[in-house]
C-alpha cells in the first residue's frame, strides 16, 4: 500500500514537473539542416527551431581553426541567467543518461553563444544521434522552465557539406591583407615572386568580399635613374595594381592611386637590398 502511494506521488510529481517545462524542438518532419553560407570566408550551418528561433554553427577564415555556436531567439532574454547544456540520448537508447556539455551565459537582450570547444562537442554529439539541449528558467514567467533541443535528424548530410566548407576556408582574414606592401623587380613594373603570390591572395579574398569601402595605392621607386623617370615608373606601378584590383571585381571609384617616385624611402639606396625595399607599392584597404 505504501509502495503504491509512493508510486502515485512520484508520477504526480513528475507530471507536475513536466507541466512546468516548455519544450521547443523540431519534429522529425520539421527537422532540417542547411548551409546558409558556404564560401572561403564563412561557413554557417543552420537549424530552425519552430516557435523559438534558429541554431547556428559558424566558422570563419583565419590562421587558426575556429568554431562558434549561436542560439538565436525570437524573444530575447530579459535578464541574466545560465542555461545548462546537456546531450540527451535518443529514445532508442533507453536507460542511457544525458551528458553535461557546458553552461551557457544568457545576457539581457542578447542571443546565447558558445565557444570553439563546446561547439565541436555539440557537433560530435549530433553526428552520433544525440540532441544537444538547453535548459533554463523562463525570464517572462516564474512558473516555467524552458528546454530547447537540436534535432539530429537530417544532420549528417549537411554536416558533411559543412566540414568540406570549413576545410576550404582561407588561412587569412581581412586584417591580414588590409595593409600590404608589394615589392618589384629592378627597372620595371614586374612584381617579385612573393608579391605576386600576395596579390593573388588579395584577389581571392576580394572575390568573396565586396564590402571594401576604399583602397589607397601608393607606389614608390628607388633612386637609381632619373627622378622624373622614377616618378613616372611609380605612377605606372600604381595604375597597374589598380587595373588588377578592378579585374578582381572592385569598383574603380573606390580606388585612389598615387605615384610618389623617390619620396619616403624606407631603406638606404646605397645597397641593392635597400633599393629592393624602396621599390614598393603600399595597398591600404578600408571597410565600413
Amino acid at each position: 500500500m505504501r509502495y503504491k502511494l509512493w508510486l502515485v506521488l512520484s508520477l504526480l510529481s513528475a507530471a507536475q514537473a513536466e507541466a512546468g517545462l516548455r519544450q521547443y524542438s523540431a519534429t522529425l518532419d520539421q527537422s532540417s539542416w542547411s548551409l546558409q553560407h558556404n564560401t572561403p570566408l564563412l561557413c554557417e550551418l543552420s537549424h530552425p527551431i519552430p516557435h523559438f528561433g534558429n541554431a547556428y554553427f559558424r566558422s570563419v577564415a583565419g590562421k587558426e581553426l575556429n568554431m562558434q555556436f549561436e542560439l538565436s531567439m525570437l524573444r530575447l532574454p530579459d535578464h541574466y541567467a545560465l542555461a545548462e547544456v546537456l546531450s540527451v540520448p535518443p529514445v532508442w537508447r533507453p536507460g542511457e543518461q544525458a551528458k553535461a556539455i557546458s553552461s551557457m551565459k544568457i545576457l539581457k537582450q542578447f542571443d546565447g553563444d558558445l565557444g570553439k570547444a563546446e561547439s565541436w562537442i555539440m557537433l560530435t554529439e549530433l553526428e552520433q544521434g544525440y540532441s544537444p539541449t538547453f535548459y533554463f528558467s523562463d525570464w517572462h514567467s516564474p512558473y516555467d522552465r524552458v528546454s530547447v533541443s537540436l534535432n539530429p535528424v537530417h544532420f549528417i548530410g549537411a554536416m558533411d557539406q559543412f566540414t568540406q566548407c570549413v576545410s576550404s576556408l582561407l588561412p587569412y582574414t581581412f586584417d591580414d591583407i588590409a595593409f600590404t606592401v608589394l615589392t618589384y623587380e629592378s627597372g620595371g613594373a614586374d612584381l617579385t615572386k612573393a608579391s605576386k603570390k600576395r596579390l593573388d591572395q588579395i584577389a581571392l579574398y576580394l572575390k568573396y568580399d565586396q564590402s571594401i569601402e576604399s583602397i589607397d595605392i601608393q607606389a614608390y621607386s628607388d633612386s637609381y635613374g632619373g627622378r622624373w623617370m622614377n616618378e613616372q615608373l611609380s605612377i605606372k606601378r600604381a595604375e597597374s595594381i589598380k587595373e588588377r584590383l578592378i579585374s578582381f571585381g572592385l569598383e574603380e571609384s573606390r580606388i585612389r592611386t598615387e605615384g610618389l617616385g623617390e619620396k619616403r624611402h624606407v631603406a638606404s639606396n646605397e645597397s641593392s637590398l635597400g633599393r629592393a625595399k624602396n621599390r614598393r607599392v603600399v595597398i591600404q584597404m578600408e571597410k565600413p
